[in-house]
């Protein structure tokens, strides 16, 4: 299911002359690490919102493809389209999709760097522990992040 989610986040983040693309963002990488690091109900909205966005081009295009098949153009009216549409709990599908396109390609340096934004620093993996995280680490996290801003 990767695959698919991996094509509808290059569809909703395409490249442009003017600023890379999802496809350009290490996007393997990343949603390895996001489906190891994330829930199982959260994947699964993921792929879900994957679903809805690729077998949806009949409502917004009105063609009976799925969207990987769809030309570039076709494609790209069927991502603002599906984004947009009125229909509230098919955009929220493909928002939690977006959501994560976006920690992907709007966490990138050079994405960052086009931005004139700092680059983020590493992970310091403190999210997932086994127990609690001692109120000095978060003192210490939240000064550095001062001190670097």
């Amino acid at each position: 299911m990767t695959w698919l989610v991996r094509s509808a986040i290059i569809a909703m983040y395409p490249r442009t002359d003017a600023l890379p693309g999802a496809e350009d963002c290490d996007i393997d990488e990343f949603l390895r690490r996001f489906r190891r690091e994330t829930t199982f109900l959260m994947w699964l909205g993921i792929v879900a919102g994957a679903w809805v966005f690729h077998w949806t081009p009949i409502l917004t295009v009105f063609v009976p493809l799925p969207a990987f098949l769809l030309p570039a153009g076709l494609r790209d009216k069927h991502a603002y389209r599906i984004t947009t549409t009125n229909l509230y709990l098919i955009r929220q599908a493909v928002f939690l999709l977006k959501l994560a396109a976006g920690l992907c390609w709007g966490g990138h340096p050079e994405i960052r760097k086009r931005f004139a934004l700092p680059v983020q620093p590493a992970d310091p993996g403190t999210f997932r522990t086994s127990g609690d995280v001692p109120p000095s680490a978060l003192a210490t996290s939240r000064e550095e992040m001062q001190r670097s801003a």
